[in-house]
């Protein structure tokens, strides 16, 4: 089982060997991003799951208490990564693949994949009931693809593409809903931490380099957070009152790094690529670590949500939130609130190095 599970490094090499490394050129001027594609899980889902027959849904209040009142499916008090970071790249949040009006010139400005549950094991979040994994995502980006392509001329869509940007949000529900669920799913008996991770960066890997086959060139891959940290896993009891479950954020090491080695691997094999890592970790530990740096009075516990940690539950129907959201890192049991999303949009957009590696996304939309 070991060694299947860590063939992810020779993956790019095996494939790509042939390849002649092609460094892409910085030019000036505004940032200019045709598009948007997302994939990912809840943490970028803006409305997919609402379409789905799933359980994790979050079209109800109080979830979008701050976005006027409007619950649209996005897992947030307000707005959501994607939306913040369209902000910030002056475009509009791309809507949801699922929603039957996403279609004809509605999806020139991009599309949102992502859906709450979704993993890149195909399994990962079945509890949940339906939900498009990794590979039901690219799929589905397959499609509005093959509607793209009776829009404009071939040459009109290779620039296109290689302009656009691709999100990708992945990684926490293969834990969360998988490898940390022991009682129904068998992941953590077969393999050891090490080797999960590298049977989930192996699947990665062979789904960024379809997207690379489709044409796509610009693409931000985020890491995992400290899902130790989260009011769920806190609420497990089975730390410290008042720490993160340490054994949890531990065995996460493997993939984040992965996820950086693979970008580098990525970089240096494929002509004209500019593949990202967003160090979600990071990000979001030194918001614990310093969390009166960012505002934040209250990390450990969520702002909607019940039982210990207001974590054992997350946020129901119609439920009373905190009054002070923007006081609070997390919005629920597992998602962060509008504010320290905002953070990390910011980080992702403008921050250095140890924040985008080996450029943040201002920088990547200026490469071509």
């Amino acid at each position: 089982m070991r060694n299947q599970s860590r063939g992810y490094a020779f993956i790019i090499v095996a494939v790509m060997a042939t390849v002649i490394i092609q460094q892409p050129e910085l030019v000036t001027g505004q940032a200019r991003v045709p598009a948007m594609f997302v994939l990912g899980d809840s943490l970028v889902d803006v409305g997919n799951n609402n379409f789905l027959a799933s359980i994790a849904r979050a079209n109800y209040l109080p979830y979008g208490i701050d976005l006027n009142f409007r619950p649209t499916g996005r897992f947030s008090n307000g707005m959501n990564f994607i939306d913040l970071l369209a902000q910030l790249l002056g475009i509009s949040s791309p809507p949801p693949f699922a929603d039957p009006t996403t279609s004809g010139n509605r999806i020139l400005g991009g599309v949102n994949y992502a859906s709450a549950a979704g993993g890149i094991l195909d399994e990962s979040g079945q509890n949940y009931g339906d939900r498009f994994s990794l590979n039901r995502q690219v799929l589905n980006l397959e499609t509005t693809l093959t509607q793209l392509r009776t829009m404009m001329s071939p040459q009109n869509l290779t620039d296109y593409l290689a302009r656009s940007l691709v999100i990708l949000v992945f990684g926490s529900n293969d834990y969360i809903n998988n490898y940390l669920m022991p009682s129904l799913y068998s992941s953590s008996l077969r393999y050891r931490p090490p080797e999960f991770a590298n049977l989930l960066l192996s699947q990665y890997a062979r789904q960024l380099l379809t997207l690379y086959g489709l044409g796509l060139r610009k693409m931000y891959i985020t890491g995992v957070a400290p899902l130790g940290c989260i009011p769920n896993q806190r609420a497990r009891g089975v730390g410290p009152p008042e720490r993160c479950v340490d054994t949890v954020n531990q065995i996460l090491g493997t993939f984040n790094q992965g996820i950086r080695s693979l970008v580098d691997q990525l970089n240096q094999r494929l002509p004209g690529a500019i593949y990202v890592y967003g160090n979600t970790y990071g990000a979001v530990g030194d918001m614990l670590n310093n969390p009166a740096a960012y505002g934040f009075s209250v990390v450990d516990r969520a702002c909607c949500g019940i039982g210990r940690n207001q974590g054992q539950i997350t946020c129901i129907p119609l439920q009373n939130p905190c009054p002070n959201r923007s006081q609070y890192l997390f919005w629920d049991a597992f998602h962060p609130t509008q504010t320290a999303l905002s953070v990390l949009a910011r980080r992702a957009f403008y921050g250095p190095p140890n924040d985008a590696y080996p450029v943040n996304i201002q920088q990547m939309t200026l490469l071509r």
